[in-house]
């Protein structure tokens, strides 16, 4: 089995989504023998973001001999493999300003593919990348649930649910830590909470669904 481990947080060790999506990747390799591990930092190795020289190179029009946009193209063709591999993807995905980091969105970027992640059809877009499991490791300083008040603020975990629906993923969880930002006991609260649900992952039966 196969999974994939993306951060995205721009916080380094101070990020909460950091923390927990690495504690469920290190239950995930104890639970789980012969689990291959690729990681991925976003913040750390930043891809560029998406330029119309792309779409176009994507898209089989004779590129420029440019060394930066052959760059990009090995990169979009290397995370997209990457993704496309793995049977199980955690996104260490932080709210920013009510949606997602810009270093997410330029890796989604590089996923959303035709033909590779989705494909058009008369009746509609078909997903391409079905039967993975994909758990958002959510963090936000603020609370968005359905009695918050602020629901209607949250562009972060439907965006991605929407997007990975897309691809045709129907298996998405939420780890999620939120109120962060309201003060050190709401921070404790909700890491301990969070950390509370990871100890208690059944992580085999989902490997073996």
């Amino acid at each position: 089995m196969k999974l994939l481990h993306v951060d995205s947080s721009i916080l380094g060790e101070h990020s909460v989504s950091r923390r927990l999506s690495a504690a469920l990747v290190a239950q995930w390799r104890e639970r789980v023998p012969g689990l291959e591990v690729t990681y991925r930092d976003l913040a750390a190795e930043p891809l560029p973001h998406f330029s119309g020289a792309l779409i176009a190179a994507r898209s089989g029009a004779e590129a420029d001999s440019d060394a930066d946009l052959a760059r990009d193209l090995e990169y979009s063709e290397q995370v997209l493999a990457e993704f496309l591999a793995a049977d199980v993807v955690v996104v260490g995905a932080p709210m920013y300003n009510f949606s997602v980091s810009s270093q997410l969105k330029a890796w989604i970027d590089r996923l959303a593919t035709q033909g590779r992640t989705f494909r058009y059809t008369e009746q509609g877009p078909v997903g391409l990348a079905g039967g993975k499991k994909v758990i958002v490791v959510s963090s936000r300083g603020g609370l968005y649930g359905p009695d918050s008040g602020q629901a209607e603020a949250d562009h972060q975990e439907p965006y991605l649910r929407s997007l990975f629906a897309f691809f045709g993923i129907e298996d998405i969880d939420y780890l999620r830590a939120e109120g962060i930002a309201l003060g050190a006991e709401a921070r404790d609260a909700a890491l301990a909470e969070a950390e509370r649900r990871i100890a208690d992952w059944d992580v085999q039966a989902r490997a073996a669904a």
